[in-house]
């Protein structure tokens, strides 16, 4: 005889898409209830027993949109139920789940290849390019034992009391190889499901843990290749929402895709999945697929690998991009979406994905590139771990590995706000650097400007002044008068002459250093538009809005296709371009704008952070007016 299950974990703990939810007073009381528990958690794992039913209503509101759940009512709540039926009909429900995988959230991000304003609001282009950048670097990780041991207890922990997956993770602890990876990820175990929900939900310590399956597969799509041109097809059950905001895509539109991606040759079959529904939209792909095209991530068919070697499956890689080329109907009510595959060296990318891989190849410790990336993507305590991961692993006397790990914290302790902790870290790295390195090293100049910067937001001009010239002594001579470090500088100099009040001489820093920029950038990175930003920061001093909006919507445009949505610039920029539209009496779009800055700030930081408190100062302010 079985015993009660334990009280389940919070619902943002459930390391799988799927839920089950039972609601029913007698649940833990009746033997039958209780043994029908351990069956079901065979099928389902996450298992959330409820005796009320206005318990059971707040857990499912709290659940994220990825989740999918199957909701049990019996006894004196509901109908009766016969638990042997209902467990053999859940259990046939997911295993034709598992072959047709059309109620699976399709997660995906898009890149506008127009430069429109209308096309950029959607702020998804700077998580496209970022998303792609996670990939690239999570891929170049060592994978340790001490990463496979961190693994492997997660997974004994989220299945404690399910035997059925205890003995698969104790196998694939004891025997997995590289050469099965397909095998072990087709199979509806703990690896398929754990491993689609934290991409799906971009749980980055799980997907980091799991790079060595993710490179595996990697390999094996590699090796398997698919070797001529194909077409193949996914039936996919969409939400309406879903549906519209990909209808409203343009045709050339890049969709990266944030899971592997499974298709199937047949297009009979695929299409035989979308059966009616009554609140999802059916939706077909048809994808093109060309394996000469240089740069792609791979595909293969992966039959005589996976775990159901009858099914005729085509497997794409994690992050694969693809171009759409075709929206239409049937006389079915089906949809058709046409997309064609492509890599990441396409003309609308390339420039500032190769750029921005450069600028985080700079340092030799992968894990601080990590910690920049999502430091840049605003995952501000996800890069802290990070970082702090590094620095644990280095030996005591690596002393140029550890000033990099100190400067990366003293960067992120910027962002965040804390100065104080910020300048300490700087201090430390700089410490360090000046007793190993030449005094005219680059990495010494970084530093020097980063410290500048807090002097400077600290109100201590002089020393800020002081330290931006010892900076940009060292770029100049290192790179010479033409380069980006010398840019930051100028800009960094002009923050000075701002915060002092002499506006023409900060405007002149400012052009000056956003005439390098466009010279050695890409048009559409990020740095310009803090050029822009900052220089219609001037214009709206000097008394001229109109110019000022001007440069804001340049920044603003270029934010959005550089940096990811929630990203604190965007927010600054956006709040900027509301205290014109206050300045200027048109409450409206000054609240609108501060609400939208809000947004942000509200999701990044703690309440307490300085944007968070004038931010909500000023739409006080406003809305006041306007009551």
């Amino acid at each position: 005889m079985g015993s009660a299950l334990k009280k389940s974990t919070p619902s943002e703990n459930n390391l799988e898409t799927s839920a089950l939810v039972w609601l029913d007073s007698t649940a833990n009381k009746l033997q039958e209830s209780i043994d029908a528990q351990h069956q079901l958690r065979s099928i389902i794992n996450h298992l959330e027993i409820f005796e009320f039913a206005n318990d059971c209503e707040q857990y499912i509101k709290s659940l994220s949109e990825l989740d999918r759940i199957i909701l049990i009512v019996s006894g004196a709540l509901g109908l009766a139920v016969q638990l042997d039926e209902l467990i053999s009909k859940i259990q046939f429900d997911q295993v034709e789940q598992q072959h047709n995988k059309v109620n699976e959230p399709l997660i995906f991000t898009t890149y506008n290849t127009s430069n429109s304003d209308e096309q950029l609001t959607s702020g998804l282009n700077g998580q496209f390019v970022h998303s792609q950048l996670l990939i690239d670097c999570l891929l170049q990780i060592q994978f340790t034992s001490t990463d496979k041991n961190e693994l492997i207890s997660i997974c004994k922990q989220q299945y404690e009391g399910n035997d059925d997956q205890l003995v698969l993770i104790q196998r694939f602890e004891n025997e997995y190889k590289s050469n099965q990876a397909l095998r072990w990820y087709t199979r509806d175990s703990f690896i398929y499901r754990m491993l689609n929900k934290a991409l799906r939900a971009q749980n980055i310590h799980l997907i980091f843990l799991y790079r060595f399956l993710i490179r595996d597969l990697e390999q094996q799509l590699k090796d398997h290749q698919c070797s001529s041109r194909l077409t193949v097809y996914r039936g996919q059950l969409m939400s309406t929402k879903e549906f519209e905001d990909l209808k409203k895509k343009p045709i050339g539109e890049l969709i990266s895709m944030n899971s592997f991606l499974s298709t199937s040759l047949s297009r009979p079959l695929a299409y035989s999945f979308l059966r009616q529904s009554t609140d999802l939209e059916r939706v077909l792909f048809e994808i093109d697929a060309n394996p000469e095209i240089h740069g792609i991530k791979p595909f293969a068919n992966i039959a005589s690998l996976s775990y159901y070697p009858k099914e005729e499956e085509v497997l794409f890689m994690l992050g694969s991009i693809f171009r759409l080329v075709d929206l239409s109907h049937d006389r079915n009510g089906v949809w058709t979406i046409k997309l064609s595959l492509c890599s990441d060296q396409d003309l609308d990318l390339k420039e500032i994905l190769n750029h921005m891989k450069s600028q985080n190849t700079e340092e030799n410790i992968k894990l601080v590139k990590l910690g920049d990336i999502l430091r840049q993507m605003g995952k501000y305590d996800e890069a802290e771990k990070y970082y702090h991961r590094c620095l644990h692993k280095l030996s005591s006397d690596d002393d140029r590995n550890i000033s990099i790990c100190y400067y990366a914290l003293g960067r992120l302790a910027d962002c965040k706000g804390d100065l104080d902790q910020s300048l300490e870290w700087f201090q430390k790295s700089l410490e360090i650097d000046m007793r190993i390195l030449k005094p005219d090293d680059p990495s010494i100049a970084n530093t020097h400007n980063s410290m500048a910067n807090i002097y400077q937001i600290n109100g201590d001009y002089q020393q800020a002044l002081k330290s931006y010239n010892k900076a940009l002594k060292i770029f100049r001579q290192a790179h010479g008068e033409g380069n980006t470090h010398v840019a930051m500088c100028l800009n960094n100099i002009g923050a000075i002459y701002q915060r002092e009040k002499n506006y023409s001489e900060a405007l002149n820093y400012y052009q000056n250093a956003l005439t390098i920029r466009q010279k050695h950038l890409p048009s559409n990175h990020y740095d310009i538009g803090g050029s822009y930003n900052n220089i219609g920061i001037i214009y709206r001093h000097l008394g001229q809005s109109d110019q000022a909006l001007d440069q804001y919507n340049l920044a603003l445009g270029i934010y959005k296709v550089s940096l990811p949505p929630q990203h604190p610039d965007i927010a600054m920029t956006l709040e900027n371009i509301g205290i014109v539209y206050e300045e200027k009496r048109n409450w409206n779009q000054a609240l609108s704008y501060y609400k939208k800055a809000e947004d942000i700030y509200d999701a990044i930081l703690s309440p307490t952070n300085s944007d968070v408190v004038q931010i909500k100062k000023n739409i006080e302010r406003v809305s006041s007016k306007l009551s």
